[in-house]
């Protein structure tokens, strides 16, 4: 079957045709202060990290975009050794790796790949981390607390990223820990097109928390719908108490909306809020990183939820699709090769993100 290709695709085709070639015949050169040479005339080449080997080899064959191969390997002592496969030097490299569980080894390899692409003379690095770990630690909350958010944009620097993309950041406010080029994008759209079929007429989105809100109002736009908003209030860094539901929820299936599904215990209470208040037992949940972490499995098969939808930024584990069967993942491959394919080009971003354009 031959492979659609979108408007878009042609423009990128068209564009990086443009650029290959200069007057004289010759792949056009940028030089950049530290001394390296990224050759936009050569097309961009994908690496993948172990945590997200999955989506990159999909996000490659979409976008028709070199992956190049790592050989990675391990001491005795457990530290990784990394080698690529190929040469990458004056090209545009784009790794790809979601921090998710386990973190740290997640974090520490995509900082050696980082370190690998730039000690081998790459081009432009991007780093694109779908999932980006330790962004609930984007603040202290109290004395005596790190800002792991900002360590980690600051090591992703260091180690040799000349840009960063990721999806749906836990807070947008992180944007602004990195001296480096950022690319904040969203799955919202994905995920409201994937439902907008399946959704009865009497549903309402409803934001967890007051903090969810600007999220939740993206779905809300998108799908026509009305918002509820629950206030809660967080006992302990893992338990939270629904406070109140401020909108009409009554006879009405909830759509939950969220960026991240960790534990489950709060979409449980918020489940649980919205049945007291007269909501139908027919709940969707809908996020963007499924962490599925501790007792998510128990939490999110609560009778009244009917399905759970998530992208696949953390690939899910083959216990929580068996736990879950509800569960059902949609994919960001598409949208990232289109995102590589347009930084590549100097295009635009923001028209992926934008509720006017059909969906990627």
């Amino acid at each position: 079957m031959d492979k659609k290709v979108s408007a878009s695709d042609k423009v990128i085709r068209e564009v990086d045709a443009e650029m290959a070639i200069s007057q004289t015949g010759h792949a056009e050169r940028v030089e950049q202060g530290d001394g390296r040479i990224p050759i936009y005339g050569m097309p961009p080449c994908i690496i993948a990290g172990s945590a997200s080997a999955e989506l990159a080899r999909r996000v490659a064959e979409y976008g028709e975009i070199e992956q190049i191969g790592v050989n990675l390997t391990r001491f005795a002592d457990s530290e990784i050794h990394i080698k690529l496969e190929a040469s990458v030097r004056g090209r545009d490299a784009y790794v790809i790796q979601s921090t998710s569980e386990p973190t740290n080894e997640n974090l520490m390899e995509l900082l050696i790949l980082l370190d690998t692409l730039r000690r081998a003379s790459a081009g432009r690095i991007t780093a694109i981390t779908p999932y980006y770990g330790y962004a609930r630690q984007d603040r202290k909350s109290t004395g005596r607390e790190p800002i792991t958010a900002k360590l980690v944009a600051n090591l992703i620097t260091t180690a040799g990223a000349d840009r960063i993309l990721a999806l749906d950041l836990h807070s947008p406010a992180i944007q602004g820990f990195f001296d480096i080029g950022m690319d904040h994008s969203t799955a919202v759209k994905l995920l409201a097109a994937d439902l907008k079929p399946r959704l009865p007429a009497n549903s309402v989105i409803v934001s967890p928390d007051t903090g969810g809100v600007k999220r939740a109002d993206q779905f809300v736009k998108a799908l026509g719908l009305p918002l509820a908003i629950l206030h809660k209030r967080r006992a302990s860094e893992e338990s939270v108490e629904m406070a109140a539901v401020i909108g009409d929820v009554a006879g009405c299936v909830p759509i939950i909306v969220d960026d991240i599904i960790a534990t489950g215990g709060t979409i449980r209470k918020a489940v649980e809020t919205l049945l007291e208040a007269g909501a139908l037992p027919e709940a969707r949940v809908v996020a963007t990183h499924g962490v599925f972490a501790g007792d998510a499995a128990r939490n999110l098969t609560h009778p009244a939820i009917s399905e759970v939808v998530v992208t696949d930024t953390i690939e899910p584990r083959a216990e929580i699709v068996s736990a879950l069967p509800h569960l059902r993942v949609v994919g960001t491959s598409h949208l990232l090769a289109d995102c590589v394919n347009r930084l590549h080009s100097g295009l635009s971003l923001s028209e992926l993100f934008s509720f006017g354009v059909p969906t990627v």
